[in-house]
């Protein structure tokens, strides 16, 4: 009954009258009801799948508007992130949570929340518990601003530009801005892949700066390959005409995929691991973000 009830949801996530917040809502459900049966499958699926639709979005995307989106959110990213960094080791402290843990949720929180939480945890050599605490505070986090970001957008009466700029910045996720943003409009889902993959290039000299920080050698940094993908990919969409036809079918598959994405995500996330966090994670990270969700909007209202 499960595989059935997993299968029938999946093909449903495959359909037109699928959306990110409905597929993530299917897999709540799945993870809250019966369990999900194929967890290990999942798992191992999520990441390879939320990179190959990140490539395919770039099929669907402008150089030129990337490049100016990237450098009005160039300001912002530096400011969050090392803000961020930066109150999360004060509150951390100030919790008395360990310093792994701390880490790996200010660096999921500031730049792009899974992605930064696996490649910093091995420079880091957290244990598995450090990562399954981090993750599991960031993905239930990243699955209330799925939902809650786009009404507040359209309550504001935020433009497509500044509402893209907003997800990339306050949501942990690319999966969660990506369908975030999706559902406000195009020009807000690409404002917001754009700058949030920019941010999620930081995985590399944050990665540097923790292993000389925690006092880490022989460590490997792991490197977001799949980012230089949607470069490639949105450099053929602007400057070789031959593939304009290809650029909407690419873009229709990466929506399907991130829903497909989503859904997986949800799947993941049971009432065991939302216990198992504990408190103590749950309240750093809700701070952290409270405080970069509202600051950045402040400023983003004010500014653009």
């Amino acid at each position: 009954m499960k595989q059935v009830v997993f299968v029938l949801f999946f093909v449903f996530c495959l359909t037109p009258w699928a959306s990110p917040p409905i597929a993530l809502a299917l897999g709540l459900l799945l993870a809250q009801t019966i369990g999900n049966p194929f967890t290990t499958q999942t798992k191992q699926a999520t990441a390879k799948l939320l990179q190959f639709s990140v490539i395919g979005l770039g099929f669907g995307m402008n150089a030129h508007a990337a490049v100016q989106a990237g450098k009005e959110g160039i300001i912002f990213t530096v400011v969050s992130i090392f803000g961020t960094l930066l109150l999360g080791l004060v509150v951390g402290r100030w919790l008395g949570l360990g310093k792994h843990v701390v880490h790996l949720i200010s660096c999921g929180t500031a730049i792009c929340g899974g992605s930064a939480i696996a490649a910093i945890g091995p420079v880091l050599r957290a244990k598995d518990e450090e990562m399954s605490v981090a993750l599991g505070t960031v993905f239930v986090l990243n699955a209330v601003a799925l939902f809650a970001f786009p009404p507040i957008g359209h309550a504001l009466a935020m433009t497509q530009n500044q509402f893209g700029l907003w997800c990339a910045i306050a949501i942990h996720d690319t999966s969660s801005v990506v369908g975030a943003a999706a559902a406000y409009g195009n020009q807000a889902l690409e404002v917001a892949t754009t700058v949030k993959l920019a941010r999620a290039l930081w995985i590399i000299p944050i990665s540097i700066g923790t292993a000389m920080l925690f006092k880490q050698k022989g460590v490997k940094v792991k490197i977001p390959y799949f980012i230089f993908g949607f470069i490639a990919a949105m450099l053929v969409n602007t400057f070789i005409p031959a593939a304009k036809p290809l650029g909407p079918v690419m873009v229709n598959l990466a929506k399907i995929g991130l829903t497909v994405t989503l859904f997986f995500i949800g799947a993941g996330l049971s009432a065991k691991v939302v216990r198992s966090v504990g408190i103590k994670p749950y309240v750093l990270g809700i701070l952290l973000w409270v405080v970069i969700s509202t600051g950045s909007l402040y400023v983003i209202l004010h500014t653009v």
